[in-house]
């Protein structure tokens, strides 16, 4: 097992990566449940794959499992779900010093963070992340959040967890195309600022999206380990440093919005097609070499994600994406930051970025004819 500190001042926590963890949860999780009743919230979906080993763990350990089974998809992260779930966990008596167990992927992981960071002006809880998105991403840095009709992740706050257990075994019970969503996180910190790490994706991603253990455990440790460092040093992303974490996702949430965030893109696929547009904008404006970027689309495609936006056949233009960002949570003064590239691994926020251009740029991508 890969043990991850992430050291937030004042409320360092692990991250605990291996295989079995979700089955030996009562153990994993020893000294933090208090209660016999635990509160845990899931999704339909992964309540059937693995509540009964959940159940028999604490239940073995002299705990009382208390479910609340949400229904899985994006349209879980809102208001009338918040509202119902803090009133759920209000019914149990939820305490400040209390864990509540967000069991499921990021958007368990992040509504149930947020009933944390609300309930009773904050208690705690545990990421038990069981989609690769999840662990290599969401359930780590405090980032909790639901949806409104304005737009993604705009109502939250940032609400540490105590601990976080990403178990490799569980990514066996997914289905392939939410390993690749997952995925994009992955080689996102590779062109954030490890180019090394980008060439290892190059080269094993195939067999790390097939199973290979210690593939895939090199893969998440090496990408929370990534995030616990950027993190540690800008946690409510004051500094810039934090917010190079969303290198894709400000065209990836257009997108999103632009399908109704719906399966249509999941939220990794449209981060996969926002790095690929960062690094082709990036070349519009000459920071980056065409063929780098390129490199970059090429992987992205060679792995089975999306690389193309003309081949959503979405109906809208380059202003119509645009529109989308300027709800964007990053908005700061009327001006909307980018993420761009000076090359692979050298990745930087920019501020002066025209909108105009960029839907000049979405248009011509729209257009594109994949080869």
């Amino acid at each position: 097992m890969a043990v991850i500190p992430v050291n937030i001042a004042g409320r360092p926590y692990e991250v605990r990566v291996g295989t079995g963890l979700v089955r030996d949860i009562a153990a994993q999780c020893a000294g933090l449940l208090r209660k016999q009743g635990v509160p845990i919230i899931t999704d339909e979906n992964v309540h059937a794959a693995w509540g009964d080993a959940v159940e028999a763990s604490l239940r073995a350990a002299g705990h009382i499992p208390l479910w609340r089974i949400l229904p899985a998809g994006e349209q879980t992260k809102s208001w009338d779900e918040l509202a119902a779930s803090v009133n759920w966990l209000l019914e149990h008596e939820v305490e400040r010093g209390d864990h509540i167990i967000a069991l499921g992927g990021g958007v368990i992981g992040d509504l149930t963070g947020f009933c944390a960071a609300v309930l009773k002006r904050g208690c705690k809880f545990i990421q038990v992340p069981t989609t690769l998105l999840a662990q290599v991403d969401s359930s780590v840095g405090g980032k909790t959040a639901i949806n409104t009709p304005a737009g993604k992740n705009l109502v939250g706050a940032f609400h540490q967890p105590s601990l976080v257990l990403a178990d490799l075994a569980v990514l066996d019970t997914l289905p392939r195309r939410e390993v690749l969503a997952g995925y994009a996180e992955v080689v996102k910190y590779g062109l954030i600022d490890d180019a090394d790490f980008f060439t290892w994706c190059e080269n094993n991603a195939a067999a790390m999206l097939d199973g290979e253990p210690r593939f895939r455990e090199t893969a998440v440790a090496h990408s929370v380990a990534a995030k616990a460092r950027i993190v540690a040093e800008d946690e409510f992303e004051t500094t810039g440093k934090r917010a190079l974490l969303n290198l894709g996702h400000t065209f990836g949430h257009a997108l999103e919005a632009e399908t109704g965030f719906s399966s249509r893109l999941l939220h990794g696929e449209g981060v996969a097609l926002g790095m690929v547009l960062a690094a082709r904008y990036s070349a519009r404006l000459g920071l980056m070499d065409s063929a780098e970027a390129e490199r970059v689309a090429t992987h992205i495609a060679a792995v089975g994600l999306p690389a193309s936006i003309a081949a959503l056949e979405l109906g809208c233009n380059g202003e119509t994406l645009v529109r989308h960002m300027l709800h964007d949570k990053k908005m700061d003064a009327g001006t909307l930051p980018f993420l761009l590239m000076r090359g692979i691994g050298r990745t930087y926020l920019d501020k002066s970025v025209a909108l105009d251009d960029v839907a000049a740029f979405l248009d011509l991508e729209l257009a594109r004819v994949s080869a």
